[in-house]
């Protein structure tokens, strides 16, 4: 049988990046922090850099894309990217031959997964979450979806995730540890408005929904260091989903952390 995996290799506002591992090869999912510190990553998860066939970038903020100038000059593999938030690494001389551009919803063909575009609320120029879907032996599809760096759950997110197997969403913070934190007003402001970042409330009550629709396994991402916590934001999910026989975890913001132990399909 093959195996899939699904890897956090670091989550939070410091840096994201995530590993998808298929029978055919392995992508990413942002590369933000620094490229040493994405080589180590992925050698936590034994993972050579060498087998990492694409990259798909959600935004262009710093803590996605943070690795990439030195991480593909030794790898120079494609970035896909939407148009909008290019203009960054556009004049980048490692990153520019790389870069595929995209409209807002597109489709690429990486080994056997098929990876799909959606637009994702957020306050940069452009975002996109994604929906992954690699076949099985038994001739079905295995689902998943990824959405961080969202201010709500708008229709595309909502149709882009619903049917996934497997899901990482963002449950970025607590809104009372917010609007208490020491945050300036303005960006209190920010993060909890409509392009900014998921609150663990609507996180949970958008897990609960996706479960009853067959989503089996559940990582919570991009959690905010001052503003939540692993414990609450996880409790505050556990509670909403109820016993769904669904398994849930929270990406770590400095340490890989694995959704499955490699999900045999």
């Amino acid at each position: 049988m093959s195996r899939v995996r699904i890897v956090s290799l670091y989550s939070g506002s410091t840096g994201n990046s995530f590993l998808i591992s298929a029978p055919s090869g392995s992508i990413l999912i942002d590369a933000g922090k620094s490229a040493k510190r994405l080589c180590m990553a992925l050698n936590d998860a034994g993972v050579s850099p060498d087998e990492i066939k694409a990259i798909f970038i959600t935004h262009e903020h710093t803590d996605h894309i943070g690795a990439l100038s030195v991480f593909l000059k030794k790898h120079p593999i494609p970035v896909h990217i939407l148009t909008g938030c290019a203009y960054k690494l556009a004049t980048e001389p490692s990153v520019a031959p790389c870069l595929c551009q995209h409209p807002p919803i597109y489709s690429e063909t990486v080994g056997d997964m098929t990876v799909m575009s959606f637009p994702t609320p957020h306050d940069s120029r452009a975002s996109a979450g994604y929906r992954i879907e690699i076949p099985t032996e038994d001739g079905k599809l295995f689902r998943i979806g990824y959405a961080t760096d969202i201010g709500y759950i708008s229709k595309e997110v909502e149709e882009g995730l619903t049917g996934c197997d497997a899901v990482i969403l963002e449950s970025n913070h607590d809104p009372e540890m917010l609007r208490t934190g020491p945050y300036p007003y303005d960006l209190k402001v920010r993060i909890a408005s409509r392009r900014g970042h998921l609150s663990n409330p609507d996180s949970a009550a958008f897990a609960a929904k996706l479960c009853t629709m067959g989503t089996k396994y559940l990582m919570l991402a991009h959690l905010s260091q001052e503003n939540n916590t692993p414990d609450t934001a996880y409790d505050e999910c556990v509670s909403a989903v109820g016993d769904e026989g669904v398994r849930i975890c929270v990406a770590q913001p400095d340490c890989i952390t694995e959704l499955t132990g490699g999900i045999l399909l």
